[in-house]
């Protein structure tokens, strides 16, 4: 059996997104038009909607009532 290897984050996943998403962005606007510059774009998109997403979960009308 496998041991899975972990890990602790020491940064939250909305600051680890947001400083990916800041990374591609550069990436995407020093490339051209082209198939490579939509995958990142496509990628951007995803990281984005998991933010949002984070944000949502997270929120406090999703709490569990005390």
């Amino acid at each position: 059996m496998m041991k899975r290897r972990r890990v602790k984050q020491t940064q939250s996943l909305q600051d680890r997104l947001a400083t990916w998403a800041e990374e591609v962005r550069e990436q995407a606007a020093r490339l051209p038009p082209g198939p490579e510059r939509d995958t990142l774009l496509k990628k951007l998109r995803q990281a984005d909607t998991a933010s949002h997403l984070e944000d949502w979960a997270n929120s406090p009308g999703l709490q569990p009532p005390r």
